[in-house]
């Protein structure tokens, strides 16, 4: 009998819906030519770590919850004076999610994060980069469930950074909205 293999709810959602749904609505005739997702980057600064190495553990922490691996210590490309900061210094971590763990983080994103932004008026759909990536900040750790509040030595924003093969942003945008991602002056639509 052979095992059933465990598949994100997203990712089987995105090839038995979304992808027909996708090639009809932007005229592509071959599926290879649907964009999708490569990478999702989520980037958090921790510039209290120059003065405080315990911040910059507690960050460590906050993001190995959040996306579920070990994430990289960035380290300052050039010293700057006025701020103290010499080359090499730690000032910051990211992880870069690929495979089942980018589907999962993006399923947690749009279901459960961005719900629990206080004041949420939608996301910037300008925020594109030209080629149809998409970048936004939230500005606490907190709107993730998984992280405990009383463990936070302090409340800090982070960059989520979606990477697609769209070539345009209207595509990368079409993709996205397809996930249910919520853009500011448009109708929501239910993520299922």
């Amino acid at each position: 009998m052979a095992e059933a293999t465990y598949v994100p709810r997203f990712k089987a959602r995105y090839r038995d819906e979304l992808m027909p749904a996708l090639m009809d609505e932007l005229g592509f005739t071959n599926a290879m030519q649907v964009p999708r997702l490569e990478k999702i980057v989520v980037n958090m600064g921790v510039g209290d770590a120059i003065k405080d190495g315990r911040m910059l553990d507690a960050a460590l922490e906050d993001l190995t919850t959040i996306t579920g691996q070990k994430p990289v210590v960035t380290k300052a490309r050039k010293s700057i004076a006025g701020f103290k900061l010499r080359e090499g210094m730690p000032i910051g971590a990211k992880a870069t999610l690929r495979g089942d763990r980018m589907w999962e983080f993006l399923d947690r994103l749009v279901s459960l994060a961005l719900p629990r932004i206080r004041d949420f008026r939608g996301l910037d759909p300008g925020s594109f980069d030209g080629h149809g990536n998409y970048t936004f900040g939230v500005t606490e750790q907190l709107i993730f469930p998984e992280v405990d509040y009383d463990k936070v030595l302090k409340v800090r924003g982070m960059d989520i950074t979606i990477v697609t093969t769209a070539r345009t942003d209207g595509d990368g945008r079409a993709l996205l909205a397809a996930f249910g991602f919520p853009f500011a002056g448009e109708p929501a639509e239910r993520a299922s």
